[in-house]
């Protein structure tokens, strides 16, 4: 093992002791009295925290590794491109599908009063357009791929 790989080892073992103090000291202080219990609320937030540290740090180390990637090996990077190109056209679809009405619906009035209106209900009808176009596309490669298979 090189360097770097040594190095990495010793990072994700520390990370790994962490976590495991971390949930150890939460469960240690679980008990009876778990509503009212500040100690508990405490390492909750605690590890909460932690687990935000770590999504962040996942993400980027993902995002670096990636960038890197696309940068040292030029098919990677066309293939990361058209991936990307691929994807704002799936977005963009769906923001034209997508629609600012608010639909109709028993208790939407109490929405409306803490703020929804037509950008965020576009907003949410692209996600779901999105979500449907990708499934969709999944279903149709899944089944494609099987047919093929019987015709080689």
């Amino acid at each position: 093992m090189n360097k770097t790989g040594k190095i990495v080892t010793i990072i994700l073992w520390v990370l790994i002791v962490i976590s495991a103090i971390l949930v150890v000291s939460l469960m240690a202080n679980v008990g009876d009295d778990y509503k009212t219990n500040a100690t508990l609320a405490g390492w909750i937030n605690t590890n909460l925290v932690w687990s935000y540290i770590l999504i962040i740090l996942g993400a980027g180390v993902a995002i670096i590794a990636g960038l890197i990637h696309m940068f040292t090996d030029k098919r990677a990077a066309k293939k990361g491109l058209m991936a990307l190109a691929f994807l704002g056209v799936v977005a963009l679809i769906s923001y034209l599908l997508a629609s600012p009405e608010i639909p109709q619906f028993v208790g939407v009035d109490k929405f409306v009063s803490k703020g929804l209106n037509g950008q965020t209900v576009k907003l949410v009808d692209t996600g779901l357009y999105a979500t449907y176009i990708l499934f969709g596309l999944a279903i149709l490669s899944i089944a494609f791929s099987s047919v093929s298979k019987l015709f080689k």
